[in-house]
């Protein structure tokens, strides 16, 4: 299987979603949270400094339950474009150009 190069709309994302989750955690243990969501706690190092940008959707939903937050408030905060950047950048519905 042939994984597509990574946008640089992905990898910001990746590390919203990085500052997110080591904002969550606060001050509780990486290793607590890595192994309640099932993963090692490389692999949550690896996400929440960005390092892996475009983790499996069941490894997100595991941490996020584990530190109580919704799926929908964490994609709702990583999906937005940084302050000055186009909402092009983030992939998603786009309104139709009537003909």
């Amino acid at each position: 299987m042939v994984r597509l190069p990574l946008t640089p709309a992905d990898v910001e994302r990746g590390q919203r979603l990085g500052v997110l989750l080591r904002r969550a955690r606060g001050n509780r243990p990486m290793l607590d949270i890595a192994l309640g969501a099932g993963i090692s706690p490389e692999t949550l190092r690896k996400i929440e400094s960005g390092r892996v940008s475009t983790p499996a959707f069941s490894t997100i939903a595991a941490v996020v339950e584990v530190l109580g937050l919704s799926l929908d408030a964490v994609w709702a905060e990583i999906s937005e474009p940084a302050p000055g950047r186009s909402t092009d950048a983030v992939p998603g519905p786009r309104a139709r150009v009537a003909s």
